[in-house]
């Protein structure tokens, strides 16, 4: 897989699809491929680059904590390393915090911006989630131990655990599959996420905005969309009703089409 040296970090990317380029932004513990899922119809009309954020996947790990700002410009200059100038940038969860300072930070290289499971400062319930998180990370052998156990039952609901177990082990052992992240860098990236605060910035995005949440999303909860939708200047919001914190990967479908739609009308394709 091809790298990028930035900042003396060497960052592994992967690039798939032709089309205006489409920046996909991996979430908390995860490496490009958590894009699986998007990638085949993504592909169709992208030019798709999916990135390992520094502290994951096969990236270089330095020393934390990370912020989500020192993302986004680690992100903007490993799009000038690569030499795209601006892109369609989409992230989830942690790579929509990122997203969220990139587009505040970087506008130029922007075209547009897919937010989804996101939020825009982190508060009190996000916090302790993401303490429980670390503490299980520290107890168990390993972070995908953690992630599989203490972080799933958070992303998905719970007929997709009853009525979809062979999915769930699927999933499962996809996971353990992925090139392990050590806890320190575990602990160094949810810092990030612990830290985001991205409020004040909104009203400095000025790339068109699509906001998707899950109805039953606990993690980022609709409590977050009114803060996102009100600070970001120009946004569309859309809401899936019958999933929860990571629909990308329990109903792909649904959330493909519903981001492609989105995509097409800003890249000036409806193909």
């Amino acid at each position: 897989m091809p790298q990028a040296q930035v900042e003396g970090l060497t960052i592994n990317y992967d690039v798939q699809g032709e089309g205006d380029p489409l920046l996909l932004i991996p979430y908390l513990a995860a490496d490009h491929a958590c894009y699986a899922f998007q990638l085949p119809d993504y592909t169709k009309h992208f030019s798709c680059i999916s990135l390992d954020l520094p502290g994951s996947g096969e990236s270089d790990k330095p020393a934390g904590p990370y912020s989500t700002e020192q993302y986004a410009d680690q992100v903007a200059m490993f799009l000038g390393a690569i030499g795209v100038e601006s892109a369609h940038v989409a992230g989830v969860s942690l790579g929509s915090a990122v997203g969220t300072q990139l587009a505040a930070r970087h506008p130029a290289r922007v075209r547009s911006l897919t937010l989804n499971s996101a939020w825009d400062t982190t508060d009190a319930f996000l916090r302790v989630c993401l303490e429980n998180w670390r503490a299980l990370a520290g107890a168990l052998p390993s972070v995908a131990d953690a992630v599989i156990l203490g972080i799933f039952p958070w992303c998905f609901t719970p007929e997709m655990y009853v009525q979809r177990p062979e999915f769930v082990t699927a999933l499962e052992d996809f996971v353990h599959g992925r090139p392990a992240q050590p806890l320190e860098a575990f602990l160094a990236q949810s810092q990030a996420v612990l830290d985001h605060d991205g409020g004040p910035v909104l009203k400095d995005i000025v790339a068109p905005t699509l906001i998707t949440v899950g109805a039953r999303d606990q993690v980022t909860s609709m409590r977050f969309v009114g803060p996102l939708e009100e600070g970001i200047p120009n946004t569309e919001v859309v809401v899936f009703e019958n999933l929860a914190h990571a629909g990308l990967h329990e109903d792909p479908d649904t959330f493909n089409r519903a981001t492609l739609e989105f995509l097409l009308r800003q890249s000036g394709s409806g193909s």
